[in-house]
């Protein structure tokens, strides 16, 4: 959170000043304006410093301190971070080992989480890289109900990867 300055901090001659109810007060010499502040027994914020002239406010500064932490607080809570799960497979994979990697994209799925599948191509395995691309489309049927392709299959080096998000469930 950014400071703003408060009442003396201000060092401008003239500011636009907004009185506590939101009015428009118009163009008011810095001394006036802390007057009124003072005899609201509230504070002078410049709450735009770049605007010509600064723009100030007369309002309770530790109160509007205090609500906008709270804010991000909240705005804090509601975040999610999204991790990225790794799942590599090879192009000669059984179908059983393909459904169990399945089952556990799935599980990272349902948490939130994204999946990077990796197909490794070892040796010869490299001059048939279209058995890896039906490895993964092969994966991708099996977990087609929870995930969707974020970013379609490529070859990195010796490994083809391939980007997997969850739906949005209704």
């Amino acid at each position: 959170m950014k400071e703003l300055q408060i009442n003396e901090e201000i060092r401008e001659k003239e500011v636009r000043l907004v009185d506590d109810k939101g009015g428009q007060i118009g163009l008011v010499d810095i001394d006036r304006a802390l007057d009124m502040a003072f005899e609201k027994k509230l504070d002078l914020v410049n709450v735009a410093p770049s605007a010509k002239p600064p723009v100030c406010r007369i309002m309770d500064y530790g109160k509007y301190r205090y609500e906008l932490i709270k804010k991000e607080k909240e705005a804090k809570k509601k975040q999610r971070v999204i991790n990225v799960k790794e799942l590599r497979l090879t192009p000669n994979i059984e179908s059983h080992d393909l459904n169990t990697k399945a089952n556990r994209a799935i599980d990272f799925l349902k948490s939130g989480d994204r999946v990077k599948v990796v197909v490794r191509f070892r040796g010869r395995e490299m001059g048939h890289t279209d058995i890896g691309k039906e490895v993964l489309e092969e994966f991708v049927n099996l977990i087609s109900e929870y995930g969707a392709v974020d970013k379609k299959p490529k070859m990195e080096g010796r490994n083809m990867v391939m980007f997997l998000s969850a739906k949005e469930q209704n």
